[in-house]
């Protein structure tokens, strides 16, 4: 991980085409600024990780629905 230091309204620069910039610092809260290209997608990390577990119980509810789908298949053959 790199660590740097910023004072307000200094930035940095990420691959070209994102700026991260220190908008304010104030009762220990840091406001910060991010221009991107539209296409890159910018979460929070607590939002993050909630799409992400949301989207491993989504994946996990499809197998199961893939798995009673074929146990209905194989009832319906044995008729």
């Amino acid at each position: 991980m790199l660590i740097l230091s910023r004072k307000s309204e200094e930035s940095i620069i990420i691959n070209d085409n994102i700026e991260i910039k220190i908008v304010n610092i104030e009762d220990n809260k840091v406001k910060v600024g991010i221009k991107a290209p539209k296409d890159v997608k910018i979460y929070r990390s607590e939002v993050y990780d909630e799409i992400m577990k949301e989207n491993k119980s989504a994946t996990e509810m499809k197998d199961r629905f893939a798995d009673l789908k074929d146990f209905y298949k194989q009832q319906n053959n044995k008729k």
